[in-house]
């Protein structure tokens, strides 16, 4: 009998639980290629287009009301994130679909890529009416008060900080996996770039939708830059077009890039990367060990992610009384810096398992097969 594995993240839009999803997913195909995998949105699982809705209404939200919102955040999902208690209203709108879905895959394993869906599974375990191993994988470098912890059998922890903290919340060492935010296997540590033509290059990214929001830092007159721009528009048409009227050897606008060795070829080209502080982004930036330069960050889990990030100096802050270009040139040049970076990032990944994504996951369906 072939065994079934669910991954679950929440909304259908492109996100870094997308994102960790299929890379799992991939790298359990190569595991076992008899073992069934699918990834399910349990909101529009259970509520149809109800959760398009839901997609635009948060992203308005979050653009047009972000003191709000990161406010809201802050008070449900992260203040006293020590005390767990359960989120009835979730239990009510989702359990009952969410056990239809289970009784029909009947998934020897769930891997959940985001809190709701964790919530859920971890209620549902502690009541007995959930047979599957379930698995955290979190994709923040911190843990909110939504996620399931009793009932979870397993975590994929993205930092020292978050296993401490699980420890401390009584989960058994044996338990938690070291891994960081899991990234395709594609992204490789590379050897510094070599500079050739007299300029630093700089990858800068927004995520899915793309850098729009970090189009106004970039110089009006940079042809006479001392830094190259490398652009990921993302889906974003409008930018991509109108950086290409630009004509500007110095901004190289890219659309949207799907394949994670063209992505990882590219952050070989560039000295450091300007960005959001999304989990995978920096946790790709990590793996490649290029220095991580910030000047936006969403509210809610982008300005923890930035917050826990700084704590431990792996990313830096940009300001807005100087230029930007300015900031990143003098950062590049500062020898005593660009150390004190590379040691952070150096103590980050010793303390990460030294196995293989793959040779993990592998671990974890073998326990679950001996339960």
């Amino acid at each position: 009998m072939e065994r079934e594995v669910l991954f679950l993240p929440f909304l259908k839009m492109a996100s870094g639980h997308h994102h960790v999803a299929d890379t799992l997913m991939e790298e359990t195909i190569k595991i076992n290629q008899h073992i069934n995998t699918s990834k399910v949105d349990i909101l529009s699982y259970s509520f149809g287009v109800v959760e398009k809705m839901v997609s635009s209404f948060y992203m308005k939200w979050i653009h047009l009301f972000p003191t709000s919102y990161d406010r809201l955040y802050y008070y449900l999902a992260f203040r006293n994130a020590a005390k767990r208690s359960r989120a009835l209203h979730y239990e009510l709108l989702f359990s009952s679909n969410f056990q239809k879905l289970v009784t029909r895959k009947n998934p020897s394993l769930l891997f959940c890529t985001h809190a709701l869906p964790s919530n859920i599974a971890a209620s549902l375990k502690q009541r007995g009416k959930l047979d599957s191993v379930v698995v955290n994988v979190y994709t923040d470098f911190f843990i909110n008060r939504v996620w399931g912890i009793k009932g979870v059998d397993y975590h994929l922890v993205p930092s020292l900080t978050v296993k401490k903290f699980l420890v401390e919340l009584g989960v058994e060492e044996e338990h938690i996996f070291l891994t960081g935010i899991p990234v395709h296997h594609a992204f490789q540590p590379a050897p510094p770039r070599k500079e050739e033509t007299g300029q630093y290059a700089v990858l800068v990214t927004g995520g899915n939708m793309g850098a729009g929001f970090l189009e106004n830092l970039l110089p009006e007159n940079s042809q006479s830059s001392s830094l190259q721009y490398y652009i990921l528009c993302g889906n974003n048409e409008k930018l991509y077009k109108r950086l290409l009227a630009r004509k500007n050897d110095n901004i190289i606008p890219i659309p949207y890039i799907s394949s994670k060795q063209q992505m990882n070829e590219l952050y070989d080209k560039v000295d450091a990367v300007l960005t959001k502080p999304g989990g995978v982004t920096v946790s790709e930036c990590l793996i490649k060990q290029k220095p991580i330069f910030v000047s936006h960050a969403l509210p809610g889990q982008e300005r923890i992610n930035k917050e826990e990030l700084e704590k431990h100096g792996l990313m830096m802050q940009l300001t807005s009384d100087k230029s930007v270009e300015d900031q990143i040139i003098n950062y590049l040049e500062n020898e005593e810096a660009m150390s004190l970076y590379q040691q952070s990032v150096g103590e980050f990944h010793d303390h990460l398992d030294k196995r293989n994504l793959g040779e993990i996951l592998e671990e974890i369906m073998e326990k679950s097969i001996s339960r």
